[in-house]
């Protein structure tokens, strides 16, 4: 049984969750609070195995009260925030203070198809308040005040025999628990990265920019969110706009591009991992390095399988590190993971690649 403590200013919101949630005999809703007072001394008297955070509230805000959460009484927490810039500003902030995940405020203007979100984020709730916190999420005064430190990179790439293939761009794909995930690698890559990296992370309109700039400001390579038509470069990290799809191709000459579709298509998620990695092992069959990251369901395996059929690489989250081990799981289940990894480990294995 999931333990779950809703807190939110709005009866309404208090409500909604509550009946959602306790429609799962697996979950039990062990009280709400309306502000973040009342939710630092529930926490410590209920024990609960989840929280659900709003950020705006009386008294004291979600940010206030993860601060003080994290500090005395770490659990899990998702961020209950509008889907406005500002509010992805927040959420981020929330992400790096030790929450795991977050929820709009307006559930129908989740990235995923409307008759799928009570089914996720009841799978979410579990899966999260099951494991409980991944040891590096909750150490506030340790993690946002300093960056991850850069691995050390080869004075000289490896030498590699007469035709050997080389990586020619990197892909990574996540879902709940990337943001962090991915702060922890992309500030890591070297300035003179000598290969493209794409990104594809579940996230709404409004948050893709908004993380790529944060990702940019912690990064030696440059970050931002892909336009269409964009090409790729060395050193470039483009992450796949909220909203749409993106896949590589081929532009003007031998020119590599991204396409961004704002159509659904048959993705459940947009951005579609399987979508990218999809036209990332067509167009560069044999040179591609897949990277499954954490992150709910199997968004990716098809589109990995794809590319490892075509001579790609693919390194897959452990278990141990990822918030919630659902798309790496299915890689690794499905055989065509060449190594699974510890966040730890991933950046130093993607440069010791290219």
């Amino acid at each position: 049984m999931v333990k779950v403590l809703i807190v939110d200013d709005s009866a309404f919101m208090r409500n909604a969750l509550s009946t959602m949630l306790s429609s799962d005999p697996e979950i039990r809703i062990v009280g709400t609070a309306r502000d973040g007072l009342e939710a630092i001394d529930k926490i410590a008297s209920l024990r609960p195995d989840i929280v659900t955070m709003d950020v705006e509230m009386p008294r004291m805000d979600g940010i206030t009260a993860l601060k003080h959460i994290m500090e005395r009484n770490p659990v899990p927490v998702i961020m209950v925030s509008s889907l406005t810039t500002e509010g992805a500003k927040v959420t981020l902030e929330a992400l790096d203070l030790g929450a795991v995940d977050f929820l709009p405020k307006n559930l129908s203007e989740l990235s995923v198809n409307i008759v799928k979100i009570r089914e996720i984020l009841i799978d979410k709730i579990k899966h999260i308040g099951r494991k409980g916190l991944v040891r590096k999420h909750f150490r506030p005064s340790e993690r946002h005040l300093s960056l991850p430190k850069a691995v050390e990179p080869p004075r000289h790439l490896p030498v590699r025999t007469t035709g050997e293939r080389r990586v020619g761009i990197v892909a990574i794909g996540t879902s709940t628990g990337g943001p962090k995930a991915l702060q922890e690698i992309i500030p890591r890559l070297p300035k003179d990265f000598p290969v493209p990296v794409v990104i594809a992370q579940h996230m709404p309109p409004n948050f893709t920019g908004p993380f790529a700039e944060r990702l940019n400001q912690l990064s030696q390579i440059t970050v931002k969110e892909a336009v269409e038509g964009e090409p790729l470069k060395p050193g470039l990290a483009l992450v796949a706009p909220g909203g749409g799809h993106m896949r590589v191709t081929r532009g003007r000459g031998i020119e590599t591009v991204v396409s961004i579709s704002i159509n659904k298509e048959d993705f459940i998620y947009r951005p579609s991992v399987d979508a990218l990695m999809t036209s990332v092992a067509e167009l560069f069959p044999g040179r591609a390095l897949g990277v499954i990251l954490t992150g709910m369901g199997n968004d990716g395996v098809k589109g990995l399988t794809i590319l490892k059929r075509t001579g790609g690489r693919i390194f897959a989250q452990d278990e141990e590190t990822c918030v919630v081990y659902g798309m790496p799981k299915a890689v690794v289940d499905a055989g065509i993971a060449d190594k699974v990894l510890s966040l730890e480990e991933m950046a130093g294995e993607i440069i010791n690649s290219v």
